[in-house]
């Protein structure tokens, strides 16, 4: 089997979460969203945060809804068109808070990036463009 790219995640999120899953994932980080309306009128059990044309986060609000764990969740990384300087311009600007900054390994190679983290308590981490050096 070969696989090619991963199409989409899926998270579960509070019933009550819509309105912070716009803010964060909109307002602050720029994605946009996608199957609102599909969503609220009952046609779809989630919405979308398109990521990429090829990539999305599915959230999904649930009744039962609990945040992640450090032992069930770590991360969903995110590749950015950005060096890191402009990508930390971007999230103070729009007010979100950096937990840690390093230099992971990815499929990509290693390149430096930020870790943030949305409403619900999932991890992000914002992969930056690999330095020029």
């Amino acid at each position: 089997m070969d696989a090619t790219a991963i199409d989409h995640v899926n998270l579960r999120i509070p019933t009550d979460g819509l309105d912070a899953a716009v803010e964060f994932y909109r307002d602050a980080l720029g994605f946009e969203i996608e199957n609102r309306d599909l969503y609220e009128s009952g046609e779809k059990p989630f919405f979308s945060v398109r990521l990429t044309p090829a990539s999305v986060i599915h959230l999904r609000p649930a009744e039962n809804f609990e945040p992640p764990t450090e032992t069930a969740f770590d991360h969903v990384a995110i590749e950015f068109a950005h060096d890191i300087d402009e990508l930390r311009g971007h999230l103070d600007a729009a007010g979100v808070e950096i937990d840690r900054q390093l230099e992971p390994l990815g499929a990509t190679g290693v390149a430096p990036a930020m870790y943030v983290t949305d409403p619900f308590g999932y991890t992000l981490e914002l992969k930056a463009a690999p330095d020029d050096d």
